[in-house]
Order: structure tokens, then sequence, then C-alpha cells
């Protein structure tokens, strides 16, 4: 069976190399030239891989264009894997493969359709996920299921974290479901459509912290826009200071302030007011300088009266 493999990014390259160490060689591998690498924080170069294994290589910004739909055709695929590329596949791009096209998604469809959803899945809390092969369709991620991994969703997981545990079923999942294909196993399992429910598209400008919000939130948007995404950050006096990883602050007690006020420095690296009157403590970051920001500092705009207790004790 013929196959084509679509995408440019760190699951794409994986899903590449697990098929290539199955024999399974893509007759295409249709991915983003390099000058459009900035598309992507997690893009991946499959040029090399692809050509080195003996694929063809299209380099593409639409694979809805039509030197592009050429250039599938041309390769005769029965099947088109898409993982990791973020635009529809129109009608004339589904109708190449003779088989259909397959489609990877980090939910446990149909929940958390749409776009950003590793970090939606840690923003919103979710206790259990899934890994997801699909059929693509017209829909937005509404194809039935060919197969599909839960697992669950760590109290402590990040954007990394929780992406291995996606690329980790991918590799696996992905020559399953050619050899079912192959084989004219591959289920086709309807999705509950009134389960679904459509996450935004995220920029990196989604990742500016509001010191007003609990303590908590502000850690829980830390773990989930970090790496391999822009990260969290914030912009004092138009420096910006990004935020790579936080812990709670157990002595927040001790300290009164302002939200978004540095309020120490510590061996591992700064504390920071948040909006519920607890802190965190800052122990990764990077600034133009690669030094802390100074203590009573402000890390954005704050309300103006002070928060914290001096003498009630922990709360």
């Amino acid at each position: 069976m013929r196959f084509a493999l679509v995408g440019a990014v760190e699951g794409s390259l994986i899903a590449l190399n697990a098929l290539l160490a199955k024999g399974m060689l893509p007759s295409l591998v249709v991915t983003l030239p390099p000058e459009a690498a900035d598309r992507h924080s997690d893009f991946a170069d499959l040029t090399t891989p692809a050509r080195a294994a003996g694929s063809a290589v299209c380099h593409t910004t639409n694979v809805n264009a039509e030197d592009t739909l050429a250039a599938i055709r041309a390769s005769a695929p029965d099947l088109v894997l898409v993982l990791g590329w973020s635009q529809i596949c129109r009608e004339a791009f589904r109708a190449i493969p003779r088989l259909g096209v397959i489609g990877f998604h980090p939910s446990a469809l149909p929940r958390l359709r749409g776009r950003g959803v590793i970090p939606w899945t840690i923003l919103l809390d979710e206790k259990t996920t899934g890994s997801s092969l699909f059929w693509i369709d017209e829909g937005t991620d509404s194809g039935p299921i060919i197969l599909q991994r839960l697992f669950s969703v760590a109290p402590d997981e990040t954007a990394r974290s929780l992406y291995g545990k996606h690329v980790r079923n991918l590799a696996e999942m992905v020559p399953e479901a050619v050899e079912l294909a192959a084989a004219g196993k591959a289920p086709r399992v309807e999705q509950d459509h009134s389960l679904a429910n459509y996450c935004a598209k995220r920029v990196a400008e989604d990742g500016l912290i509001d010191w007003q919000r609990p303590a908590a939130e502000v850690l829980r948007l830390i773990r989930a826009v970090g790496e391999p995404y822009p990260g969290a950050f914030s912009r004092p006096d138009g420096k910006v200071v990004h935020i790579d990883a936080a812990r709670p602050f157990a002595d927040s007690f001790r300290y009164i302030g302002l939200a978004a006020q540095v309020q120490t420095h510590t061996a591992d690296g700064f504390t920071v007011m948040c909006g519920d009157r607890q802190c965190i403590e800052v122990t990764a970051w990077r600034t133009a300088d690669g030094r802390r920001p100074p203590v009573h500092s402000k890390l954005g705009a704050s309300r103006g009266h002070c928060i914290g207790f001096s003498q009630a004790g922990p709360q």
C-alpha cells in the first residue's frame, strides 16, 4: 500500500521515524519549506530524514494549493496521513487517496476539537484526555475514530510532559493504523457530536500573565503555555520577563504587597504576589540580562492596594 505523510512538527517527525522503523516508507512527504519554520514553535525538519529514507518531498505552505494537490496525485497514494498540520483539508485533497485521509488529534475526541488543544487541556484542568486517530472529513476533527488511547492528566502536567505523552502514543498508533488500513480493517467509529466542544486558536500574546488572578491559575498558565510553545511572560516597563517554571510558595503569609510585585529573592529564583494574596516562586526565567527582577519591582499592573498578611499567620 502506498501512502503519503503531511506534517511539519515534532510529532510529525516522531511518527515518520516510527513508520520507517517498521519498514513503512511514505511515497511522499509533504512539509513546510525551511523559510516557513516560524509558523510552528515546535517545527521539525522532515525533509532530511524523508529524503535519506528514499521518500519524495514536496514543500508547501498550503496543502490545498493546486500544485500541492498535483504532487500528491502524482505519488498515487492509497492513504494520506495528516500529522501535525494546521490547515483544513478541503474536498479536493480528501478525494485523492483511495482509502481516505487519517488525522491525529491530541484529545479524547469528540471533546476539545480545534486548536491549541494541549494548552487548553491544562488550562481547563482536565483530569483525563486522550490521543485520537480519525478519518478526516469536511468538519473540524469530526470524522470517525480509528484508534484512541485515554490517559490521566497529572496534577502538575506541563505542556512539554503532555506533548510527550501524546507523541509516544502517536509513535505506536500510526503504524498500527496503517497496518489496519492496508488490511481493510481500520475502524470507523462515529463520534457522538452532541458531546463535542471547540478550542479557540491561541497565540503567543495569550501567555501574558494577569497577576490579579489567583496563584493556582497563574501556575496553571505557566505550565500550560511553556515549551514547546512560546511560554508565559510579563512585560514590566516594556521589558519582557519569560517565566518558564514556578511553584507555590509556602511562606506567602509572611509577605504584604501588591499583585505582580516581587516579594523576595530565594535560593532558586524569586517570588511574586498574586491576586489572592498568595505568592508563587519562580524557579526558571529568562530576561535580557539573565538577572532576576529586583525585589519590590512590579511585573505588571496592580490595583494599588496592599494584599497579604503580616501577623495573621498562615491561612
